[in-house]
């Protein structure tokens, strides 16, 4: 588990789970309210991609840029700034990826890409073709990130869920469910986390009863007659939430909330829907709409002054960015440059006392104060790095103590504000859960996560060798970064238990 990714050419085998059906009715209620919201206007701040990108859909990083297909069939790694970033060939490669047709979510810094020769991964610059990538062809119709961190792949031949570097084909009395069309992570009816879908025009949601088994839900929304789900969009959770889920109908929109489901009226009909983190993005035939989940007052916005009539989303990042194109263009909207966040993404689960998080400034006009705002805290940040935690007085940038903190959900906030008074906020929710008082080491706890999920990689190569308790001790912190933010494994991020184990044993002393 170097900082780098690494494959390897073992094949890992394609395990089955087993669904059960159950019906369920209209999500139990019958109070449909009815929102219009009165969008305000905004003139969005736009980012020009630097090279022609293909009309397919596109991943998007919480921390700026992405990886899209681009128009000449190759994959392409843009920055914040629209510019090209580094992305090639891993080289334990085996195959090379060919055309590329659609790149797909799978974490929070890494995609899917599917390509003429198959499936690979990219992530920090890499391609890599995954020793499960020959278990599916191209053919996936979407993909969705459930609260245990696992990986759902709609395919056409059936859906698919990779966790701990395994592939499994989930079904229903021995069928595969195929004719998956759109899928979202959103709560269930009874608040349990779930992953919905949407099949052969049924809605479905798919709830955790077990480890290794799930119940299959037969859902049903409260449609008025004649009407039908085209799509699904789900936003995650925040400090007082768990999350919500949107449907996109050939006659609206739809909300569902814990309390009930809403109709919501934008005065358009709705054709295209695309939501990440707390932010969601929706185009009728003529006009724009951005959704800010946390945002007290004025949740919606329309966008102004910019014919949108031809306008295709790409990506949507957690920081309420789409990628789009325009015009004949590839362009970053937002309703104002936001800034970024390294060493800390949506929905982490932090068990270290001390992190070190930084913001990183929009482009475009620098903003005259950076701060950042935790439990109602300001904290001052000076450039050029912009640390939470200070810089030491030889530039050496201190983690930040989150040690004050209650356990459960928080939200940090990075405030950018400019010279006329103006002001870009990005707010990051996450998890705190304590390091816990019970011992940690690498002989009991660590070394079994190396021989089952490291060992293949980090024994003599393609990675770093890591075979030994000196050097999982020497290279702690950058093992723990690379799990943390699900960089590695290179098949796949560890299940959260594991990265929660990994990060206690490196807080805690790294004993052995």
């Amino acid at each position: 588990m170097s900082t780098h990714p690494r494959t390897s050419s073992s094949v890992v085998s394609l395990s089955l789970l087993v669904f059960t059906a159950v019906l369920s009715g209209a999500c139990g209620e019958d109070a449909n309210p009815l929102d219009r919201p009165k969008p305000a206007p905004f003139r969005p701040a736009q980012v020009q991609a630097s090279v022609a990108l293909a009309a397919a859909p596109g991943f998007a990083d919480q921390s700026g840029g992405g990886v899209f297909a681009s128009a000449a069939g190759g994959l392409v790694r843009l920055r914040l700034d629209g510019s090209r970033g580094a992305l090639e060939p891993h080289p334990g490669n085996t195959v090379e990826a060919g055309p590329v047709t659609g790149v797909f979510r799978l974490g929070p810094h890494s995609a899917l890409v599917e390509a003429q020769n198959g499936l690979f991964l990219a992530e920090s610059g890499w391609l890599i073709a995954p020793p499960w990538r020959t278990a599916l062809a191209p053919g996936v119709t979407a993909t969705a990130q459930s609260a245990d961190g696992a990986v759902w792949l709609a395919h056409t031949s059936g859906l698919y869920r990779l966790q701990e570097g395994t592939l499994s084909a989930l079904k229903v009395g021995g069928e595969p469910l195929t004719g998956i069309t759109a899928m979202a992570a959103a709560p269930a009816a009874d608040g349990s986390p779930g992953v919905w879908f949407l099949r052969d025009g049924k809605l479905s949601v798919a709830v955790a009863t077990g480890a290794t088994s799930y119940q299959v839900r037969d859902a049903s929304a409260p449609l008025d007659k004649g009407e039908v789900v085209e799509s699904l969009a789900g936003l995650g959770p925040a400090v007082g939430t768990a999350g919500e889920l949107w449907l996109l109908t050939n006659q609206g929109l739809l909300r569902r909330t814990r309390e009930a489901w809403h109709r919501v009226d934008l005065g358009e009909q709705p054709v295209q829907l695309l939501a990440a983190g707390r932010f969601m993005w929706v185009k009728s035939s003529d006009a724009l709409f951005l959704y800010d989940a946390d945002a007290a007052t004025g949740a919606w916005g329309e966008v102004s002054d910019l014919d949108t009539r031809e306008l295709r989303f790409l990506a949507v990042d957690e920081a309420g960015t789409a990628w789009v194109q325009l015009g004949g263009a590839t362009v970053a909207l937002s309703r104002s440059p936001a800034p970024r966040v390294t060493g800390l993404h949506q929905g982490m689960q932090v068990v270290e006392d001390g992190l070190v998080v930084r913001a990183v400034p929009p482009p475009g006009t620098p903003p005259e104060r950076i701060f950042f705002r935790l439990s109602g805290v300001e904290v001052p940040a000076t450039g050029p790095e912009y640390s939470l935690g200070g810089a030491e007085a030889d530039g050496t940038l201190k983690a930040y103590s989150f040690a004050g903190l209650d356990a459960g959900r928080h939200a940090l906030d990075v405030v950018a504000r400019f010279a006329d008074g103006s002001e870009a906020r990005r707010s990051v929710p996450f998890d705190y859960q304590p390091v816990s008082s019970g011992p940690v080491s690498w002989a009991v706890d660590i070394r079994p996560v190396h021989e089952s999920r490291c060992a293949k990689c980090h024994t003599t190569s393609p990675g770093r060798p890591l075979n030994t308790y000196e050097l999982w001790q020497a290279n702690a912190a950058s093992i723990t970064a690379a799990v943390r933010e699900k960089r590695m494994p290179a098949d796949g991020p560890l299940d959260p238990q594991l990265i929660t184990l990994i990060q206690r044993w490196a807080a805690s002393g790294a004993k052995p």
